[in-house]
């Protein structure tokens, strides 16, 4: 998942980038208004941690032209302050959710996994498609019962598909979710990905459950469902 933290005071957004980064998660950080506007306008972000407390542009500007420019990115504000009011205003004006400082990260990344699950239409901290079952919490994955081992990297991988499935996902989408700005240099291993997924999680199925459109991408859905066309389907 991509994360864009929107903090001005370094140590703790050094200390944000190390602990989602260490859940998985691709992390880029803005450290005003200006920049984060900047990085919002030329990429797709799955969650934005956001500061109220910035000097310039604040985050309660930057949210209210979030929601005015009709972007629906989930909003986890950050607030040192807990007046019942400030809480209500924000929460009305398109905040998601709020954490007060000082604040605990576990729950923070906790907040954060469930507001992205549902921007995505799943509440539930494990996520299915089909027999498959996806631990978000334990980062665990199952199917028909199976635990399945999988790498880091494929796990985050599995993760996107399982949040998108049904819908077609670019190789260059999954780049851009699995690394930072410098994702060209990987932009050959989606395949291999891919590829190791379908074998571990395939073995013993009658169904497959990742797909390849040819030119397209790939979409996660059980073979039973609506079928793909031979002509647009490829195993790589």
């Amino acid at each position: 998942m991509k994360l864009l933290i929107v903090e001005d005071e370094v140590k703790t957004a050094n200390f944000l980038r190390r602990g989602f980064g260490e859940e998985g998660f691709v992390v880029s950080v803005a450290p005003n208004g200006s920049e984060a506007v900047r990085q919002i306008e030329s990429g797709a972000f799955d969650l934005i941690v956001l500061d109220i407390m910035l000097a310039g542009m604040d985050g309660w500007q930057i949210l209210s032209w979030l929601r005015a420019t009709g972007r629906q990115t989930p909003v986890l504000i950050l607030t040192a302050r807990d007046e019942r009011e400030s809480i209500v205003a924000l929460l009305n004006d398109g905040a998601d959710d709020y954490v007060t400082k000082p604040f605990d990260l576990g729950e923070l990344i906790a907040r954060a996994k469930a507001l992205i699950r549902r921007g995505k239409g799943q509440a539930a901290a494990v996520l299915r498609a089909g027999d498959l079952e996806l631990d978000s919490a334990r980062r665990q994955v199952r199917r028909a019962g199976r635990e399945l081992a999988l790498t880091p990297m494929e796990y985050r991988v599995l993760e996107y598909l399982v949040h998108r499935q049904g819908a077609v996902v670019s190789k260059t989408e999954l780049l851009e979710h699995l690394y930072d700005y410098n994702w060209e240099k990987f932009s050959n291993v989606i395949e291999v990905y891919i590829s190791g997924l379908r074998r571990k999680i395939d073995e013993g199925s009658a169904d497959r459950l990742i797909h390849t459109l040819r030119g397209h991408g790939y979409v996660l859905r059980q073979e039973s469902s609506v079928k793909i066309p031979a002509e647009a389907e490829t195993r790589r």
